[in-house]
């Protein structure tokens, strides 16, 4: 049983406190504050996410985020670090692992890549390769919407097709699984990777409305 949950859990929340609450985020207009807010909702409010994904109650739920930001930091990122409620069901490690991996180790690098651009750490081979097979799971679903084919090259792990070609043809994205993840949840300009195709391709591929949302 692996536990990569739970390590970016704890990697982002150390990072939370190293960086304060102030500074920027990958997830623009949100500092660190507004960010920790939303994972707090997600996880502890149910009522409240639910705005996270529809429209009409968006509103409620970011009054409610700017409520939690605004609390003491170290009360915040406490929050975080000590995850859901007893009755969540991702208090179970096979629930936390299929439904929060991705969600840490995104937001993780959102803060880190805030602050200067490309990988600022080093990523275990173990956590590569979990990522790797998350992309197998989600790559079809995170490039849906891409509006070129897309192949995902990750030396070492594989090739994934994961949306089939238009009439632009297709791109091949080059990388390590942690910059092929970014990429896909819509944070290409962050991550280190390598296409290859036409440039008019790049370019449309690049600017897709990548992720789940």
């Amino acid at each position: 049983m692996t536990h990569h949950a739970q390590a970016e859990r704890a990697a982002l929340c150390d990072t939370f406190e190293a960086v304060g609450p102030h500074a920027p985020t990958l997830c623009d207009p949100w500092d660190t504050a507004e960010l920790a807010a939303h994972l707090v909702i997600r996880e502890r409010r149910p009522d409240l996410a639910v705005g996270i994904v529809v429209p009409n109650l968006r509103a409620r739920t970011e009054r409610a985020q700017r409520s939690y930001a605004a609390k003491p930091w170290p009360e915040l990122v406490d929050l975080v670090r000590t995850g859901p409620p007893v009755w969540s069901p991702t208090r179970l490690g096979p629930v936390d692992e299929a439904v929060n991996m991705l969600e840490f180790f995104v937001h993780h690098e959102d803060v880190l890549r805030a602050r200067a651009s490309g990988p600022q750490r080093e990523v275990g081979e173990d956590l590569q390769a979990a990522l790797w097979s998350s992309l197998g799971r989600l790559g079809k679903l995170l490039f849906r919407r891409a509006r070129t084919g897309v192949v995902l090259l990750a030396p070492g792990h594989g090739r994934l097709v994961a949306h089939g070609p238009t009439g632009l043809g297709t791109v091949i994205l080059q990388g390590e699984p942690t910059e092929l993840v970014l990429t896909g949840f819509g944070r290409p300009q962050a991550a280190a990777i390598e296409p290859q195709g036409s440039a008019d391709a790049v370019q449309a591929l690049l600017a897709s409305p990548l992720g789940l949302s």
